[in-house]
């Protein structure tokens, strides 16, 4: 079956991400500067574009659906006890393990993440997001996809999918596509779907040696978690899509 489908596009997936040029670039480049990986947004609204940061806020390019190799997640939860008021800034609290926060502790037992909490509508006021880690073809340092509490779901069941078929996502070439979804509330919002493309050659999967130790390391030292206007009030109940 596995063959059957890599049949669709056997094009090869032109990895040029170097852990030895990610490493020298923060070192010799970066110093004292607090350098962030390249964001892909999630636009609010439902609208079905992905937003590519460009390092212009203004001006960020969009492309319809993403054929990336998924090299680490992670739970991203983050309260902030301010309404978002068009300024970013850090969250209050937040976890990278979904576990324990920094502020409050054990996540299970904080108030604020628990239902009918958040400042509008019945949800969470600590927003239970996903950090995604992922390779485009041709990009040198990978990518960073903070994916809203509305599509973590979706996430699961591929990340279970491929998991059933022993497959790990960084093995494999992924598409995330958005669709116009709304919640109980009816307001609507994008949301994020995922299909198995195909398996990496050894070839490609042998350039993604020691990228995903750098991504973990990134990860455990910043703070992917700044406040954006990018996520609805979630129900946990979506009513339509398209």
């Amino acid at each position: 079956m596995s063959n059957e489908v890599t049949k669709v596009n056997d094009k090869p997936f032109a990895i040029v991400a170097s852990t030895d040029l990610m490493n020298s670039s923060f070192a010799d480049e970066a110093q004292g500067l607090n350098i962030t990986l390249p964001r892909v947004k999630i636009p609010s609204g439902g609208a079905t574009s992905f937003e590519i940061d460009t390092g212009d806020s203004e001006n960020p390019d969009t492309i319809k659906e993403l054929r990336v190799v998924i090299i680490y997640n992670h739970p991203a939860y983050s309260y902030f006890d301010k309404q978002y008021d068009g300024e970013n800034r850090p969250p209050v609290c937040y976890s990278n393990d979904g576990v324990n926060g920094i502020k409050f502790g054990d996540c299970n037992k904080c108030k604020y993440n628990q239902y009918n909490t958040a400042l509008t509508g019945n949800g969470k006021a600590c927003k239970n997001k996903r950090a995604i880690y992922m390779i485009f073809e041709n990009q040198i340092f990978p990518s960073l996809l903070l994916l809203p509490t509305g599509s973590i779901q979706n996430f699961t069941k591929y990340v279970q999918s491929q998991m059933f078929k022993a497959r790990k996502l960084s093995q494999v070439v992924t598409k995330i596509t958005l669709k116009k979804a709304t919640n109980k509330g009816g307001i609507p919002f994008s949301q994020a779907s995922f299909s198995f493309e195909r398996m990496l050659t050894d070839e490609e999967r042998s350039k993604l040696t020691g990228i995903t130790e750098f991504v973990k390391e990134y990860s455990a030292t910043h703070t992917p978690t700044i406040q954006e206007d990018d996520d609805v009030p979630f129900d946990d109940t979506v009513v339509e899509s398209k």
